[in-house]
């Protein structure tokens, strides 16, 4: 085992902090081109680690630096192990010129290359800019410690070219990831928390485990509203129906809160969990939901990870503001994914599914493996209310507004005997079956040991 530096920034003491005992064996010799490679376990799994050596020249890449990463990724892919990248780099190496930048565009095609086929997972612990940014953005998971920061050019640059005044930590730290880029998946409280979240994640693809059917029922209904106007937030679903004290990990949680995406296990082996939030936006899809969405689902089908869509939607977010932000090239992302998606992949209504919001929820349509849905739930092109408004506008019209809510009600109800709802999407066999919420662990479980075990054949491009 190596002897690790006292330096926190030294990228032994990094690597040694992230593997299993603090025990790794180089790849290759160290050297002071800037980047080191080590093999080791994570949680039990054989990975490949490379890691920015932030101690020289602040991480800069040159032309021999960037051969190091390319022998890691190398290295990864004939042992069809995950490669983690520790990243704290000041982009290109000056002193090396143009060569530098041709030696990053090597290592990008390696990531590429490798897209889709080996996780692969991304831990930034500070300023990474440049060429440096670009290496996490072409990974499948990126995690931000506190001291992280990701941008393409620093606040000198920006200053320059644009007369703008901001810092490193608003132009690329926590603060302009959690809402507004989308680019960090996870942004850690602490340091500590951002090591522990890469080493759940490694297990979460490295160990799938294998799917135990026999897992215990809780009552779920509890933990969704009756009522269909109000909201709630879908998480203690989410953990209800994921094994307790086992690995699980939230995806972009403060980017497109509408749309909440979890990877953890179900009786024993990873599954990728996607829920409409009602405790954001009502839960309704929006563009950026739709792209977060689309990226979650084939995250998931490239890795052979299950998928679990709990659907709880009213349809798609009106606007021009909605419509100008590409909400339906964003929205036929989410289309494609699923549609293409060979995994096995259920889809649980709980208690509305409404328009084309209901067939971009992995739809029977779309290829979904079973459609569930609790008794009380409702698919429809809309909801009754808002469909008698449009049906019967004129006779609303004529009637007392004291009159007209009891109105709008008797004829919701007789529309939905007429349309057909939960029912009727049984009787096409747009639902498979009417489920006990008691009974949805297990239900999902065997449905899940009972399908083809798939895994989808492309790369996992970011969008």
């Amino acid at each position: 085992m190596p002897t690790t530096s006292d330096n926190p920034r030294d990228p032994e003491s990094r690597i040694a902090r992230l593997v299993d005992d603090g025990k790794f064996e180089f790849l290759i010799p160290r050297t002071d081109c800037g980047v080191i490679v080590v093999t080791g376990l994570v949680k039990g799994n054989k990975v490949v680690i490379f890691a920015s050596d932030a101690t020289i020249k602040s991480g800069a890449l040159g032309v021999d630096g960037s051969k190091v990463i390319v022998t890691a990724y190398k290295a990864a892919m004939g042992a069809q192990v995950p490669v983690i990248g520790i990243w704290h780099s000041g982009g290109a190496r000056l002193s090396d010129g143009v060569a530098s930048l041709d030696a990053f565009g090597e290592v990008f095609q390696s990531m590429i290359s490798a897209s889709g086929r080996i996780p692969q997972l991304s831990l930034v612990l500070g300023p990474t800019a440049g060429g440096g940014a670009y290496g996490p953005a072409l990974t499948d998971i990126v995690v931000l410690a506190p001291e992280g920061r990701i941008f393409v050019t620093g606040p000198d640059v920006v200053k320059s070219v644009t007369g703008e005044d901001i810092d490193m930590a608003l132009l690329g730290g926590p603060e302009a990831h959690k809402k507004n880029s989308g680019l960090a998946h996870i942004i850690a409280p602490t340091e500590d928390a951002a090591f522990e979240d890469i080493r759940d994640l490694t297990a979460l693809f490295a160990n799938q485990g294998f799917m135990h059917p026999e897992v215990a029922d809780l009552d779920l209904s509890q933990l969704v509203p009756d009522s269909k106007i109000r909201t709630y937030e879908v998480r203690p679903l989410v953990d209800a129906i994921l094994d307790k004290d086992s690995e699980k990990i939230e995806l972009l949680s403060m980017w497109a809160p509408n749309m909440t995406t979890i990877l953890g296990r179900l009786g024993g082996a990873t599954v990728g969990i996607l829920a409409n939030n009602p405790a954001h936006l009502a839960g309704v899809l929006d563009a950026s939901a739709g792209e977060k969405a689309a990226r979650f689902v084939r995250t998931c089908d490239a890795f052979g990870i299950p998928l679990i869509v709990i659907a709880d939607v009213q349809g798609f977010l009106p606007g021009a503001g909605q419509e100008w932000e590409g909400a339906v090239r964003r929205g036929a992302k989410l289309l494609h994914a699923f549609g293409e998606a060979v995994v096995p992949r259920i889809t649980l209504i709980t208690r509305r599914a409404y328009g084309g919001a209901y067939v971009a929820m992995n739809s029977k349509a779309l290829g979904a493996t079973r459609v569930f849905a609790w008794p009380n739930a409702e698919v429809s092109v809309m909801g009754a209310v808002a469909a008698v408004r449009v049906l019967h506008r004129r006779l609303l019209a004529d009637i007392p507004t004291e009159q007209r809510e009891s109105m709008e009600l008797e004829l919701a109800a007789e529309h939905e005997k007429i349309s057909g709802g939960v029912a009727r999407a049984v009787e096409i066999g747009a639902v498979d079956e009417i489920i006990d919420p008691a009974l949805t662990r297990s239900i999902l479980a065997k449905t899940i040991a009972q399908a083809p075990h798939r895994r989808g054949a492309h790369s996992n491009i970011p969008l």
